[in-house]
């Protein structure tokens, strides 16, 4: 079958856990053909270059949310050919001239609708709890509508036009409290932020034609499969709408919670952040109604994804993942690692809490003088994440004064801070390997993929519960309060301090994690459930793809006949029943 994977900031640009998941699922499932929807969030991404790409990637699309202005441009690149599609169809049209008076009346009718769907509080009007996100995804789809029948919508959505009617619909009856003192600046800002978010509804990628070179539209995919509900996710909301396209969406990380996130740190006026945190809610709502199913990475995923109104009855955990094989050597090698050291692994920021985690190692040595921390971080790339590590090499310094390396050192330095590559931890493997427990600190944590990497490694864990932590672990490791040095050092020192129990959980953590956390495990998922998907729709074209039985035989009746129970009366006179 045909697949249109949508992403967003990550394949085949991201080489982090978001691209290597997306690489691991195409390389996978090389029976299918895929083709690549991806919207890049900066020019840094794309000038990195792409993933190597395996023949069964029939091309790739690529589309900026990062330029300014009218820049918003598709790209369409073919099996190594070069770019193949053209600019995005309307580009750079200006409002009352490119619009005639019935488009721009359809305009203020669809941003109307969208807009007060973004404003509206649903607890002040409880009677309309349905009918505002139905409000919303007509003021979505309408201006989806209008973007395919009449061009892009660019100057539209920074027009007059569009901040005077989210100007009302901030100041209308029922409008969050949170919107309702937006000045016209604010509401400029948004807007700005709008057409951004909103950019695919413009692209060329809803064609029903595939060109020389392999390229096409979402019009010839049997499957759309979106890596988040956020932007990623509307060229498979617009594929469903035109074309019928079955949609799965799978969230290893909440695009809605890192959307929260980030618009607290902006530099934002609090009308703006509730406007935009308002819009990602609604859009995230209509994507989990949407969706023939939802596949989120850990239980963490799935509750905010059933708060945000998914039905359960179209959720499946699918965990994500991850190459063993590489730990294995490690792994199989009980006997490795010093028994006295505390190993913590990842990428330096604050919400790795190493300020509580020099707090507790601190704990620890007056307790067991002999024991050594080694904090390995991930090469810095983030921005502030130099500075925070300055500030807890200066902890440890004040920690242990008579210790720290330096002018008056007296001794080896009982905490130690290396780079993941360099002479001390060359690679991952031999990061996890140098020391008997692995510890983790966060206060925030989405999937933890760190902690996955030492079960693989059959390394005893001490973490804090959050995020899918207790999941993961799932009693093959300590869990203690976050924020709790107290209790984080307390946990530390009870492994320490017991070989036998440190090997005991090591082991069973490495056989945990080989049954739930392997590439093998997520690819046999995801190939049952592409199949299950396309059973429930039936074939709308002929298969170019020359695969024998690529559309199973189901694919052919019309309906959802996967979705009917089979009844007693139905089975009565059958033989074969």
């Amino acid at each position: 079958m045909r697949i249109g994977l949508l992403t967003e900031g990550g394949y085949p640009y991201a080489v982090g856990e978001s691209g290597l998941w997306c690489d691991r699922l195409v390389r996978g499932l090389a029976p299918h053909e895929f083709d690549l929807y991806a919207l890049s969030r900066d020019a840094r991404q794309e000038a990195g270059g792409r993933l190597p790409l395996p023949p069964n990637v029939r091309s790739v699309h690529t589309a900026p949310l990062w330029t300014a202005g009218d820049a918003g441009r598709t790209r369409g690149q073919g099996r190594g050919l070069g770019y193949g599609r053209g600019q995005e169809r309307g580009h750079g049209y200006a409002h009352g001239r490119g619009y005639g008076r019935r488009e721009r009346r359809l305009f203020e009718e669809a941003f109307r609708d969208l807009a007060e769907g973004v404003c509206a509080d649903d607890a002040l009007r409880p009677g309309a709890v349905q009918e505002i996100p139905e409000r919303f995804a007509a003021g979505l789809y309408g201006l989806a509508d209008l973007a395919r029948a009449h061009g892009g919508l660019t100057a539209a959505l920074r027009s007059e036009t569009a901040v005077r009617v989210l100007e009302s619909a901030c100041r209308a009856p029922g409008a969050r409290r949170s919107v309702a003192a937006a000045t016209v600046p604010d509401q400029l800002a948004f807007t700005e932020q709008l057409e951004r978010a909103l950019r695919p509804l413009s692209l060329d990628w809803y064609g029903e034609e595939e060109g020389p070179d392999g390229a096409g539209g979402l019009g010839l995919a049997d499957l759309c499969h979106a890596a988040s509900a956020g932007a990623a996710a509307l060229p498979g909301l617009l594929a469903k709408r035109f074309f019928g396209t079955p949609l799965l969406v799978t969230e290893y990380g909440v695009q809605l919670r890192a959307h929260y996130l980030a618009a607290a740190g902006a530099p934002l006026a609090t009308p703006v952040r509730a406007l935009l945190a308002a819009f990602h809610g609604r859009l995230a709502g209509e994507v989990y109604r949407q969706a023939a199913l939802l596949t989120p990475g850990n239980a963490h995923a799935r509750r905010w994804q059933e708060r945000c109104g998914a039905d359960r009855a179209r959720l499946r955990t699918v965990h994500p993942g991850m190459d063993a094989e590489r730990f294995a050597e490690v792994g199989e090698n009980e006997e490795s690692g010093d028994p006295a050291t505390l190993s913590w692994i990842g990428r330096v920021e604050p919400a790795k809490d190493l300020v509580a985690l020099l707090h507790a190692f601190a704990e620890v040595r007056r307790q067991q003088p002999d024991a050594r921390l080694r904090i390995i971080a991930a090469p810095v790339r983030e921005p502030g994440a130099a500075a925070y590590l300055a500030h807890c090499r200066g902890l440890a310094e004040q920690l242990f004064p008579d210790e720290a390396a330096g002018a008056h050192a007296v001794g080896e330095n009982p905490v130690s801070f290396e780079e993941l590559g360099g002479p001390e931890a060359p690679t991952l493997e031999e990061a996890y390997a140098a020391g008997a427990v692995v510890v983790s600190s966060s206060v925030v944590e989405g999937f933890p993929v760190g902690l996955v990497e030492a079960m693989f490694c059959a390394r005893a864990t001490v973490s804090t519960d959050v995020g899918a932590v207790v999941e993961v672990i799932g009693g093959t490791g300590l869990v203690v309060p976050p924020r709790n040095p107290k209790a984080l050092a307390d946990a530390c020192l009870a492994l320490l301090r017991d070989p036998g129990r440190r090997h005991r959980l090591g082991a069973a953590a490495r056989a945990r994690a080989l049954e739930l956390f392997t590439v093998e495990q997520n690819l046999a998922a995801f190939r049952g459930i592409y199949l299950e998907l396309l059973s429930r729709s039936p074939v709308r074209r002929r298969t170019t793809s020359g695969v024998p039985f690529a559309h199973p035989a189901e694919s052919h009746v019309p309906g959802s006949w996967a979705d009917q129970p089979v009844t007693a009366a139905a089975c009565q006179g059958d033989p074969d029943v």
